[in-house]
Parts: C-alpha cells; structure tokens; sequence
C-alpha cells in the first residue's frame, strides 16, 4: 500500500506538471500546490474505495468461503477481535461455523484473513508448500525487534540452513541428557518458594506462579542454552530479568499500541514519544550486551582450541555457519521465546490444577511413588525418571492442548496459490491458531475444551491423547517450520512440575477468581495468577 501511495504521488506530480506548462488556466486554485495535492487526494480515495469496499466486498474470491455473522461492512470482525482475548473468536468460530477446512473473516478494513480448520489444510500449509506462506512483513519487523531475526523469523533456504546448523543442539540424546540441569534448577525453585515463604514475616503463603516461573525457566535457558547462570531464581532483580519482566510485564495499552503498527509505518511508531519505545530500546541494549559477551567469551575459548560445551550457543559456534551478528539474534530468539513460553505453559498447568484439585492429588501421588525423595537436594534425576511417568505427561500435554501458550500465528501467500483447491491471492493473511485447532470439537468431540488428562491414558493414546490426526494439536506446529525447541521445552516443563506439585500442595488465593486472560506474545492469565502453596514434608 505504501509503494502505492508513493506510485500516485509520483502520478500527481507528473500531471501538475504537464498541466502547468500545457494548460495553465486548469490549475486548481491557480496554484501548483493544491492541484497536486488534490489530484493525490482523488486517486488516495479511489484507492480506499477500492480496497476497502470493491475488492473485498464484490471481488474477492475468498467471499464465498464460509464467514462469521454479524460481519460490519467496514470493519469486518474487528470489533469482535479487538474485544476478545487473542484466539477466542476463531475458538468460536471453528465450532460454530460449518466449513471444510476454511473460514474467511475480515480484519479492519476489510483485510483478508482465512482461519485453517482441518488437518488436510494445515498439512499444506505448514508441510507440503510450507516455504510459499512466510511472515508477513509486519509480524517480521515488530517481533524482530524483540526476537532478532534468528530461526524464528528466517525464511527460504536462510531458514534451511540455520535450522540445519541448530539442530545438533536439539538432537533427541542431547536433551536427554540435560534433563539433569531441567532437575536441578526446578529444584533451586521449589526450595527458593519454601524459603520466601518461611522467611515471610506476616505469614502469608501466597506466590504469583508465573513469575517464578520465567524466573526459572531464564535460569534454564541460560544454563542449558548458553552455558551462563543468570541467577534469576536467586536474584529476581538481576539486570536481565528485570528487563525481560519490562518487555513482557507490561500490559496497559498494549493493544492499542498493535492496533496502531498495523496502521501505520513502523518507522513512525518507533519514533513517537512514547514511554513502551524507550524501554524497548532499553532492552534491547541490554540483551544485546548479553548476547554479544557470550559470544565473546565463546569464541575466545574456541580459538585457543578449548573444548566448548553442549549448549545451543557452542553448537551453534562450531557448526562455523554463523556471523557474531547472526549469532546475537539467535541468542535474542532463544532467550525471550525460550522461557517466556514455558513459564506461560507452567502458569496454564497450575491453574488448571487448582481448578482440578482431584487431578493433582492423582499427580502427586504418581510423582511421590515413583520418584526419588523430592525433599533432598542432593537427588539426581534422569530422563528415564520422568519419561516413565505417564500422568505427569498426560497432564503436560493436555495443558499444552487446551491452552497453548501462543494462541495463533500468521502466514502470508508469498505468490498467488492454493489451499484444499481454493483460489488464496497473493498477500492474503492466513490464520494458523492453536487456540482454535486444539480444541475443535471436529477434532476432538462434544468435550474439546474440557481439561481431561485420562484422553491421554490407555494404549496408543500417550502421543494423541486419542485423537485420529496429528495435526489435531497445533501447539508446536508442525513441519520443516515446527517449533526446534520443542523437546527441549517439554522437557523442562515436565521437571519444573514435577518439582512443584511434588513439594507443594496449591489452590487458589482467591477462590472466587475469575480468570480474564492477558494476550501478547504469549497467552497468560490477566494479572498474575496468585496461589496458596502449602509444602508437603
């Protein structure tokens, strides 16, 4: 659209000047200024009306694919979207709206969005032609910012090749054997809790979860992924936490805030006045100063022909398939999607514990029969122990399906093709939600939404939790563009619970609270989520 403008600027300019010198006395106001300025303002609202009202109302091919109602004739679904927390109308929508694999809703303006239903369209999307939907440029720009363009981000054979230099680093022995270090850190969690609440003064016995939870999913990352202990279960105000807890803490006009970047120039937004810049730009220093003292580290180890370690970052180092600037964003990558989407995992599985109280004593005791005592720090785990125990994972991968902590995603038709036959335009927004596909009742029955670990339990079930297709849970994704980290995540968040529901009995601080769910990045509870620990000795 900018590109446009500019084509009819440049339009404008051209007939103010073949009119003043051919047919002055047609001068708008006999002044040069004006008749450019209203020659652009003509052809910017043809523009408008063409792409607002013509295009998308009479001409789309995608207006005859199944809809939501109550559609308004300029701001499409929007209302409904902005109003609802990220995900729950396409929640909706899935089940309410009779379709074949598609749902065609319109963003703002108009803006096309097409919402995958079925496993047959994920595939394609995401498998068969997954290189033909990229990020769309905006989502690129806002989260690269934050995020770096590492894996992520990339795209094409960029995205081939860094993927190809990580995967040692995520390779299925490797993570087995950090399951040691997961252990470790959960358990310098658990005993940090007991001695907040020991040492607490007026008695109270009251956490919010989450923030414990990026703490020491932080830790994790740093340790396992980077081989540094940011010391953030220690030291809560140490320089990175506080600085991510800046990034992802802050709530207030936050939609609004990415309501605006979809309307105007990045550059512009950036360069308003406004507080949320600053402490971006802040944070990024900071992360960068991080990320680039690792590197510098590393590699001075390496050119003295010391052996580097396992992490991601020396893996990354000795595949020699990366410049230190390609390596920061990697780092930016795996710091902020690396703990916050597992400390938002975590919070998801304790509050729906406190919300099953059956379901977590059936939990506990599985932890407490089969593992070694949880009370002594000195008590090594390996992924043998954890792997073995099979409520523990079907509780992990029934929060991960009915609340994952990314709710949706986008893609974007880099040319014009197809998805199930139907005609997709080049530049259409599709709409791939986990939010939506995990619970389908198409999927997954009459009781998609409820939380019931059992559909985990029985033969051939631990992997589908009985469903008939693998893309009946979209949390990871799936293809070459699958998320890397997922056993790695998995992993940490089976230690971080186990150590926690095995030390601490929890329920809620309030027993009337009413869940209201924050969006962003990741899907979190609205306010922190604050629960009563009670140890188990």
């Amino acid at each position: 659209m900018a590109g446009t403008k500019r084509l009819l600027l440049a339009n404008s300019i051209a007939i103010t000047f073949i009119t003043s010198r051919y047919a002055a006395q047609l001068l708008i106001l006999d002044s040069i200024f004006w008749h450019t300025a209203t020659l652009y303002l003509i052809q910017v609202s043809g523009l408008l009306t063409w792409s607002v009202f013509v295009q998308p109302l009479l001409l789309n091919p995608l207006r005859h694919l199944p809809s939501p109602p109550d559609t308004n004739i300029v701001t499409g679904n929007f209302r409904k979207i902005f109003a609802e927390p990220t995900g729950q109308p396409q929640r909706e929508w899935i089940d309410t709206i009779p379709n074949d694999g598609l749902i065609y809703y319109r963003w703002l303006f108009n803006d096309a969005r097409v919402l995958l239903t079925s496993p047959k369209a994920l595939a394609e999307v995401l498998v068969q032609r997954n290189y033909e939907f990229i990020k769309p440029g905006r989502l690129r720009d806002g989260l690269g910012r934050l995020l770096g363009i590492g894996i992520l981000l990339a795209e094409g054979d960029e995205h081939k090749r860094q993927r190809r230099a990580l995967m040692p680093a995520f390779a299925f022995r490797h993570i087995k054997d950090l399951y040691p270090v997961f252990w470790h850190k959960s358990r310098e969690m658990t005993a940090a809790m007991k001695a907040d609440i020991k040492a607490d003064k007026s008695g109270s016995s009251v956490v919010e979860i989450r923030e414990w939870a990026s703490r020491a999913t932080l830790d994790i990352i740093g340790v396992a992924g980077l081989g540094q202990d940011f010391n953030a279960i220690e030291n809560p105000e140490s320089e990175l936490n506080a600085t991510y807890r800046s990034i992802f803490g802050a709530a207030g006009g936050q939609q609004i805030l990415q309501l605006v970047a979809n309307l105007v120039p990045t550059w512009f937004l950036r360069a308003l006045p406004l507080k949320r810049n600053e402490e971006i730009v802040n944070a990024i220093k900071v992360i960068k100063k991080v990320a680039r003292d690792l590197i510098k580290d590393k590699r001075a180890k390496l050119e003295k022909g010391n052996r580097t370690d396992t992490d991601i970052l020396s893996v990354a180092l000795e595949s020699g398939g990366f410049t230190d600037e390609e390596l920061v964003n990697q780092l930016m990558t795996f710091l902020a999607a690396g703990h916050e989407t597992t400390a938002s995992a975590m919070a998801w599985a304790v509050y729906l514990l406190c919300k099953h109280p059956e379901t977590q004593r059936k939990l506990r005791s599985e932890l407490r029969s089969n593992l070694p005592s949880l009370n002594d720090p000195t008590t090594e785990i390996s992924s043998t122990d954890i792997d073995r125990l099979p409520y523990l994972n079907a509780v992990l991968n029934e929060t991960l399906r009915v609340f994952p902590p990314v709710p949706l995603t986008l893609r974007e038709a880099a040319a014009d093709t197809t998805i199930q036959g139907q005609f997709i335009p080049k530049g259409t927004t599709i709409v791939i939600c986990p939010w939506a596909v995990n619970t389908s009742k198409a999927l997954w029955g009459a009781d998609a939404r409820e939380f019931n670990p059992d559909r985990w339990m029985g033969q051939g079930k631990a992997n589908t939790g009985g469903a008939d297709s693998n893309y009946a849970v979209t949390t990871f994704l799936h293809g070459p563009r699958s998320c890397i980290g997922k056993d790695f995540a998995k992993a940490e968040f089976a230690c971080l619970m186990a150590s926690l529901i095995g030390t601490f009995e929890i329920e809620m601080q309030d027993k009337e609270w009413e869940l209201k769910i924050q969006g962003g990045i990741t899907a979190r509870p609205k306010g922190g989520l604050h629960v009563k620990l009670t140890p188990i000795e």
